[in-house]
């Protein structure tokens, strides 16, 4: 994904039932350069997202029907990694959680500005871009029998290329960039863009990463914590 992607080429879908606040939002991101389609509900969704390819879900989370979080888990559960912002009108940090945990990538309290929007999208577009050349790491990063290309974002092993969402290969390559070193979970926030979700919803990204990378994820051997600095990520064979 160039550089210039996210700011110009993007397909959005827009998921709301609040039909003013949905023409608005699609107005304002058409207006921002982005390609927009729109559904009133999950079911919509569904169909949006069997019919085309979307880079991001503009999502909420308190619908009729299959809720905004459920449909992300169920996306997740798919093996869907399209990036996901939710947005909601319960801002608190254990809702914030509670969409991370389903597999959220980032996390829009109502009210808010449009334009912080835009920013936040943006900011989910580039760090699902693949790093800068000079960001990564010189070679793939093996973890047992799984190795990561940071390059292009995959996690493959003896069973195939297993599938990341943005935010967890986002977090893997921040990792790995740095493997050995210990980040603390201020410093990871700041490289996913969201250093204002807090440490809680850090914590959340490595529980869901070390699903994907560790042999029994309860006796972590690559990505360790550390007591009260933060997290390292150790790779070996």
């Amino acid at each position: 994904m160039p550089a210039d992607f996210a700011a110009e080429n993007a397909h959005l879908l827009v998921v709301d039932d609040d039909a003013r606040l949905r023409a608005l939002l699609q107005r304002f991101l058409a207006e921002q350069g982005f390609r927009v389609t729109s559904a009133a509900d999950a079911a919509a969704a569904r169909g949006a997202l069997a019919a085309m390819a979307f880079d991001l879900l503009v999502l909420d989370v308190m619908m009729p029907g299959e809720s905004g979080l459920e449909l992300v888990e169920s996306l997740r559960r798919e093996g869907n990694d399209v990036p996901v912002l939710m947005l909601t009108a319960r801002g608190g940090p254990d809702d914030r959680v509670a969409g991370f945990e389903m597999g959220a990538d980032d996390y829009l309290a109502k009210p808010f500005d449009p334009r912080e929007l835009a920013l936040r999208i943006r900011t989910i577009l580039r760090r699902a871009a693949p790093p800068a050349p000079n960001l990564l790491p010189q070679a793939p990063v093996q973890l047992g029998a799984r190795w990561f290309d940071a390059e292009r974002s995959e996690l493959r092993g003896p069973e195939g290329t297993i599938r990341l969402t943005g935010g967890e290969a986002a977090l893997l390559a921040t990792l790995a960039r740095r493997a050995g070193e210990v980040l603390s979970r201020e410093e990871i926030a700041a490289a996913l863009g969201t250093p204002e979700a807090g440490e809680r919803a850090v914590d959340v990204q490595v529980t869901r990463l070390r699903r994907k990378i560790e042999p029994d994820p309860r006796e972590p051997r690559f990505l360790h914590t550390v007591r009260h600095r933060g997290y390292v990520l150790r790779p070996g064979p």
